[in-house]
């Protein structure tokens, strides 16, 4: 069964907005192939989650015309918390709705040979770095009707590339600001660290506006070459009205390392789909996501690491808390491939309900096709321990308070060991928030 697009758009709009942009021929080749494999390709089936009511592929404005920044100062103060202020001068990269609207990159980042743009920019100047990695190691333009939308509409993103035998030291920032209620999201980053290099990523994607029924498709890649490391952290807090597919996808050379730490703390109903693939002997991969769900919204994660490479690692750490009637579903995925002799794939998956009619499902799975491998699981789904409850308010604590306490203890084990301190913080705060 395929679902029907209804848009305003065909392949001459797409066309035009390409050669608008001044992107390179082979990007609007990709963009118009994509859309014409979209109206026969499936939608993408969500384990226990029916997606068919949901507004993924309708919309009525691809793009919508925001002012941009000057400086740091002219941010919204819904923005500024998310920026450390030793970072606010250095690397970072603010796009407003589909707009480029800021962006700072230190000297010694340029002088070493570091890009970092947004996504149209690097189409136009760095096309033929941009063409060997886009939607090619990482998520393809055919997986399903999603990815090929998210191909031919692509309206936002940014693009990373650290060279050869370049460590970045510095954390490098962007944020992504939601402030039009009209605005349809296609964004794509792109993250690639080049052999023996090492970087430090951070998004955040944030609403200031509710909209009645706005279409976000997202997609991250990373690359990273042998003995590199990457560390990608995210924070998402998209309102609701705003229904999110995310895909965040990473592929792991020799000895290389990919490091995830996501809180994903939307509003509104997520598809989000997290996966490593270890292609390299002695490739690592570790994933953390922490995860806050109230209100009616419904709620799908998947997160998967794939061994190809001998001695390769992946560990996969997820907790949840969902509140009202919020229902999540959280699929741990650790895959063996035949060949990947002394793989090690480990995953905890654990969800906390603090009311009777909020739902949470823990699906961890293990599929392994190698003898010489080790690998395990662990998942909970429980309701609040009244006996806790019970003795933290025989202290003269609320209810209210003790339950806070609670959530805050149950996330602590996942969000004290993010590897990331700016992304610790902000959940910090978020979760603190969301709770009360």
């Amino acid at each position: 069964m395929t679902t029907e697009i209804k848009l305003p758009f065909d392949q001459e709009y797409i066309s035009s907005f390409s050669k608008e942009l001044g992107e390179p021929e082979w990007l609007t080749k990709l963009r118009l192939n994509a859309f014409e494999k979209a109206e026969q390709l499936p939608m993408p089936k969500p384990d226990k989650t029916n997606i068919n009511k949901w507004n993924l592929t309708h919309f009525e404005k691809h793009v919508v015309q925001s002012e941009g920044f000057s400086t740091i100062e002219e941010l919204p103060d819904e923005v500024k918390p998310f920026i450390p202020l030793e970072q606010s001068n250095r690397n970072l990269y603010v796009q407003r709705n589909n707009r480029p609207s800021f962006l700072t990159v230190s000297k010694e980042l340029q002088d070493q040979g570091v890009v970092f743009v947004d996504i149209f920019t690097a189409a136009k100047e760095h096309g033929d770095l941009l063409k060997r990695y886009f939607m090619t190691d990482g998520v393809k333009v055919d997986e399903h009707k999603l990815t090929a939308l998210h191909a031919a509409f692509l309206n936002g993103g940014v693009f990373l590339y650290v060279p050869k035998n370049v460590e970045v030291t510095e954390p490098i920032q962007a944020v992504f600001l939601h402030d039009d209620p009209e605005t349809t999201l296609f964004n794509h980053v792109l993250v690639v660290a080049e052999d023996n290099s090492s970087v430090l990523y951070v998004e955040n994607y944030l609403s200031t506006v509710e909209p009645a029924n706005a279409v976000f498709n997202i997609v991250s890649e990373v690359v990273a070459g042998a003995n590199a490391k990457v560390q990608y952290g995210a924070v998402d807090t998209l309102s609701n009205g705003v229904t999110t597919y995310v895909n965040r996808r990473g592929v792991a050379k020799r000895d290389a390392r990919i490091e995830w730490a996501l809180g994903l703390m939307n509003d509104g109903n997520t598809i989000s789909e997290n996966t490593t693939n270890l292609v390299g002997d002695g490739s690592y991969g570790d994933t953390k996501t922490v995860v806050v769900g109230r209100g009616e919204q419904i709620q799908n994660f998947t997160t998967k690491v794939v061994h190809f490479g001998k001695n390769s690692e992946g560990y996969i750490l997820k907790h949840g808390v969902m509140k009202d009637r919020a229902s999540s579903i959280f699929n741990g995925i650790g895959k063996i491939e035949h060949g990947a002799t002394k793989a090690n794939a480990e995953q905890e998956s654990r969800v906390l309900m603090l009311s009777e009619k909020a739902r949470g499902d823990a699906n961890p799975i293990l599929l392994i096709d190698e003898d010489d491998v080790t690998a395990g699981h662990a998942a909970s789904v429980g309701r609040v321990d009244p006996i806790q409850l019970y003795y933290l308010m025989s202290r003269g604590i609320s209810k209210s308070e003790a339950e806070r306490l609670v959530i805050h203890g149950f996330l602590a084990p996942v969000v004290n060991v993010l590897p990331i301190e700016n992304v610790k913080k902000q959940l910090v705060d978020i979760i603190e928030r969301k709770v009360r």
